[in-house]
């Protein structure tokens, strides 16, 4: 009740996720460390079609050590598709972990895009490859947009490196348990700071556990500056 006083909402109870477009996601099943099973699959996606979510990504790891191929994500899509009969229109990508595997793709020129000439991306948490600016420069010079997952996470990103990363013409990709806080307090200020600067495109749950989405749209209770820099993100249908 106090949250109220305060002007402050969950995501669930402000709205934005009516007509929301969520754009990164981890529930095909069976394919990454995300859901396991399309029964997991159906209950999620039963839950955002109950929080209004019109659109959603699936956006499976693709890295050396999941290994996964475009045929495969493809078949396993058309699976999940012809099980659903919902409402939500479902499309399909992928989360390229920037490692030699990656290269590889790019090379071929064999990636799942997220619409268009969109790629996301990801390296790890803690540190970069050690050809991170060759692969956005070759990403670029191919003809693809760079899309940078969940870009507040990353811990060894300097000021300039955003900035960098920016005046090249990357686009960043909040991840909602950002702002949830539920990385911590860090990652959340991290979050912040970039909403304010209007550097994200776009936003996804990353959702990998029906309870972990469940808490992310919940239980964080977010100031109405915050909401209002929020919409505009929800809403966009890349």
């Amino acid at each position: 009740m106090l949250s109220f006083l305060l002007g402050k909402k969950s995501l669930s109870d402000s709205g934005l996720l009516k007509g929301a477009v969520d754009n990164h996601s981890h529930i095909l099943p069976g394919v990454d460390d995300g859901v396991r099973t399309l029964e997991e699959s159906l209950a999620i996606l039963s839950y955002l079609e109950a929080q209004g979510v019109v659109s959603l990504w699936l956006t499976p790891h693709t890295m050396e050590d999941v290994p996964n191929t475009t045929a495969g994500l493809q078949a396993r899509f058309a699976d999940l598709k012809a099980a659903y009969a919902g409402p939500i229109t479902l499309q399909l990508a992928s989360e390229y972990m920037m490692d030699p595997n990656f290269a590889a793709h790019l090379r071929e020129k064999d990636l799942l895009t997220h619409g268009g000439k969109r790629v996301l991306v990801e390296t790890s948490t803690w540190s970069p490859p050690l050809d991170f600016w060759e692969l956005i420069d070759t990403m670029i010079v191919s003809g693809y947009k760079p899309l940078l997952a969940h870009p507040e996470r990353y811990r060894y990103m300097t000021q300039a490196d955003y900035e960098r990363l920016r005046s090249l013409g990357v686009l960043f990709q909040l991840n909602l348990p950002s702002v949830a806080g539920l990385y911590g307090s860090d990652v959340q200020a991290k979050a912040f700071s970039f909403l304010d600067k209007g550097w994200y495109c776009m936003v996804g749950s990353d959702c990998h556990r029906l309870k972990s989405l469940q808490s992310c749209f919940t239980a964080a209770a977010l100031p109405k500056n915050l909401l209002k820099k929020l919409e505009p993100l929800m809403k966009g249908d890349w």
